[in-house]
């Protein structure tokens, strides 16, 4: 399986402009996979959109959705190394020379967008025998420079290491990768994890077989069936980037963020551009479903979780509904706090019990307004760490966090609290 095997079915649209012209495509398809068979300036690319929307997703692997939450925590605990391909790679058959990202179909998302994105495409880094596989916004500065953000995770610890000695990291940055390790590059982990090492036990469950990889010039270790493949450096250079419209739907600031220099473009036969429109579904699918693991895998140490899910209304990352199963009057105040741990940028969680949908926004609501006192049912924290997506963060990056315990109060008679409609 491959990123392009996910499209059949997609609506087909014949020609689209990257500039702007694409985004208004896909937010007339809000919840249907699409394909551009025909991109202006990119002549033999097309370009695809919301191909990782959940229920795409699991319906090509052939599970529920609420499977795939266990999956995802299941790859994260039982990791497994991806094989050699054997022959040529696919993603090897092609090569843009000299180097010019503008020959691909990179879309200029937003009017107030600095300029083209590539917001699908992930950085795999290696350095010092370390390997991290993660997803990072990059702007196109001109034929064979990105400047990409960096959050303060794994790849700019990394960055800074090499930095501080001088040094440059060596990247691979990949674009039409298999939903399954987009999955798990969009994973976050507490310690250092090769997240090519989650990806390949997902296509093992999902596939039958692990996933194959091939080398480029620089060393990197790349997916043979990804669409494109670039060869690459984060330099020891920083330039601006931002504004971009990020996943909470505003504007985002404006940074110095390290400069990658792109040293080759490889590509499949007739290669499909994955772009990720921000703030809309699939954006918030990514984000949000590689995160639900770590809130199950904590809140599931502290009493009985059943599911999670990362809510639209907080753009698949600052607010989560968990349902559990309490056996104790602390079980759900414990799985407050817990799941902040699982998700430290997360703002709000809502606890609720087996019988309430987390999915439904409604269902979840109605748990609040016949099962919650907010005097008594309620966790107020201040001074916490916050997400840089949170616009109301202080300048330190701190912000409060509230926790809603919306189960039926433990230990009463159920009928009054129970809906039977």
């Amino acid at each position: 399986m491959a990123f392009r095997d996910h499209l059949d079915g997609a609506v087909k649209i014949d020609t689209t402009n990257p500039i702007n012209e694409m985004r208004l495509q896909i937010e007339s398809h809000p919840t249907e996979a699409i394909i551009f068979t025909s991109v202006d300036g990119a002549d033999g690319h097309s370009a695809a959109a919301n191909v990782c929307l959940r229920e795409n997703m699991t319906n090509r692997f052939g599970i529920q959705p609420a499977e795939l939450l266990t999956t995802l925590e299941w790859a994260m605990n039982n990791r497994s190394d991806p094989i050699k391909c054997e022959g040529n790679a696919p993603v090897m058959e092609n090569s843009i020379e000299p180097v010019d990202l503008g020959k691909l179909p990179i879309p200029h998302h937003y009017p107030q967008d600095r300029g083209r994105y590539m917001s699908a495409s992930i950085i795999i880094a290696e350095h010092e025998g370390k390997r991290n596989v993660s997803f990072h916004r990059q702007f196109v500065r001109d034929k064979n420079h990105l400047v990409a953000r960096l959050v303060p995770r794994h790849l700019k610890t990394m960055v800074d290491e090499a930095r501080s000695q001088g040094d440059s990291v060596n990247i691979a940055i990949v674009n039409g990768a298999d939903p399954c390790l987009l999955l798990a590059a969009a994973m976050s982990f507490n310690e250092p994890i090769d997240e090519l090492t989650v990806a390949s036990s997902l296509y093992q469950k999902f596939y039958g077989e692990p996933m194959q990889v091939t080398t480029l010039e620089n060393g990197v270790t790349v997916p043979a069936d990804a669409e494109y493949a670039m060869c690459a450096t984060i330099t020891t250079e920083d330039d601006d980037e931002g504004p971009y419209i990020d996943i909470t739907g505003t504007i985002d600031d404006i940074r110095k963020q390290p400069v990658i220099q792109v040293h080759s473009i490889h590509h499949r036969n007739k290669p499909v551009f994955h772009a990720i429109l921000p703030g809309l579904a699939e954006h918030h699918a990514l984000m949000g479903l590689p995160r639900a693991p770590t809130i199950f895998s904590s809140v599931s140490k502290v009493c009985d979780c059943r599911d999670v899910v990362m809510t639209s209304g907080g753009s698949g990352w600052l607010a989560a509904v968990v349902q559990i199963v309490p056996q104790s009057v602390e079980d759900a105040k414990n799985a407050i706090m817990a799941a902040f741990s699982g998700h430290p940028s997360m703002k709000a969680v809502t606890i609720v019990d087996t019988d309430i949908n987390p999915a439904d926004p409604v269902r979840v609501e109605w748990a609040l307004m016949t099962r919650w006192q907010p005097d008594k049912d309620t966790v107020i924290l201040s001074n916490q760490r916050g997400s840089s997506l949170d616009p109301t963060r202080t300048e330190d990056g701190l912000t409060s966090k509230i926790g809603y315990d919306a189960t039926i109060p433990f230990g009463s008679e159920k009928k009054p609290f129970t809906s039977v409609l």
